[in-house]
């Protein structure tokens, strides 16, 4: 169950640097609204998984899981632009969480 929270906390923690980018340095109070309940629901969410699972991986994945969501939706509907190379540094962020998690706790 922890690492399913995780996850799904990783995702608020996309919504938050979303709303983050559309508030405009907290200028639009719905952003900024936003942001600020998605960023308290992401890290409650990564503060209850850490309680059982590893520091290091267990943060890799939440901020990876962010990272690369936060990328796609920028070069999707952003207009943040799309590369390659951006993809293939998403899938290098993804191996390595994948890569990270695999490694163990030993």
């Amino acid at each position: 169950m922890a690492w399913i929270i995780l996850m799904v906390s990783g995702v608020f923690e996309a919504g938050w640097a979303i709303s983050l980018k559309l508030s405009h340095g907290f200028s639009r109070l719905g952003p900024t609204i936003s942001f600020f309940v998605l960023a308290a629901v992401s890290f409650s969410g990564l503060a209850y998984a850490m309680r059982e699972l590893p520091a290091g991986p267990a943060y890799a994945v939440w901020t990876g899981i962010g990272a690369a969501l936060t990328a796609i939706v920028g070069m999707l509907w952003l207009g943040d632009g799309f590369s390659v190379l951006k993809m293939v540094s998403i899938v290098l962020i993804v191996a390595g969480v994948i890569g990270l998690n695999l490694a163990g706790t030993h």
